[in-house]
């Protein structure tokens, strides 16, 4: 930590002594942990998702719907230990996994804990794709499934959204990673044991990017890998500042990307109803 490159910023912190590009420091940092049951059906489960959200983020959309956190202005510092102890508690809960969104600059603290304890229910990785593969090495033997969230295609996208022109061609070599890395495994209560779910969040005024990363994915799957094409987006974080985000995405809109990805054959994949795009589904934080 005295010399931070877990992520691709590569900002070189003394994460010891103060906070990174990402918002924190070297301490483990959380916001809330519970059963999550608003996944994909097939993470969800009977009882749901038991998900750790951690405080910080590298990539930083300004529409971020969990903005506090992402900005490092909520939560509690805990140990590799406790973290372990959460670990037990969400598997006694009856959580169908652990969920670790965010992770990437706790990638080692995290490896601590599990070395602590390793929950005998699968592990999922869930980021903003925005990787590097020496850090997803860190975490690969501890990871079952891989929940990337494939956001942007075009570099001027991406640079005006979240100031990093070089998202694609990063995260599309971190998606890759994952796929080789692990092939799908349905359990016999149908959810999922181990494998890949690529997500993509349709923006308003967005879909011919969408179509890119749709094509991207179409080329390049692998291993069964599942696409989840999100509706959710919610007008949320520094929406004020870009005209385009302050609505909602269109039927239209939606519909267009859907009707893509079966073009593209792409017949893996999950979608959302256009009512999952609410407030009312953004957590509220504990710490």
């Amino acid at each position: 930590m005295e010399k931070c490159y877990l992520c691709p910023v590569r900002c070189g912190a003394d994460r010891s002594a103060s906070t990174g590009a990402c918002g924190v420091g070297e301490n483990l940092k959380i916001a809330k942990y519970y059963l999550h049951k608003y996944e994909e059906p097939i993470l969800n489960g009977k009882n749901g998702s038991g998900t750790v959200f951690f405080v910080g983020c590298s990539l930083k959309c300004v529409f971020c719907q969990n903005y506090a956190l992402s900005r490092s202005e909520t939560g509690k510092e805990i140990s590799p230990k406790e973290l372990a102890e959460i670990f037990k508690r969400l598997e006694d809960m009856g959580a169908e996994n652990i969920n670790l969104v965010t992770p990437t600059q706790f990638v080692e603290k995290i490896a601590e804990a599990f070395e602590i304890y390793r929950p005998a229910i699968p592990v999922v990785y869930n980021t903003h794709a925005y990787e590097n593969i020496k850090t997803l090495e860190i975490i690969d033997p501890y990871v079952d499934i891989y929940l990337p969230d494939l956001k942007f295609f075009s570099p001027e996208i991406s640079m005006r959204y979240t100031k990093k022109k070089d998202y694609f061609s990063v995260a599309a070599n971190a998606v890759i990673f994952m796929m080789n890395s692990k092939k799908r495994i349905i359990g016999d209560d149908g959810t999922l044991k181990q494998g890949v779910i690529v997500r993509h969040l349709v923006l308003p005024l967005n879909v011919p990017d969408t179509k890119k990363i749709l094509n991207w994915f179409s080329v390049n799957k692998k291993n069964g890998a599942y696409f989840s094409l999100m509706a959710q987006y919610t007008p949320f974080g520094e929406y004020e500042k870009y005209p385009e985000l302050k609505r909602r995405i269109t039927k239209g809109e939606y519909e267009r990307a859907y009707e893509e990805m079966l073009r593209l054959d792409i017949t893996d994949y999950f979608i959302q109803e256009l009512k999952s795009a609410s407030e009312s589904f953004i957590p509220e934080w504990d710490f």
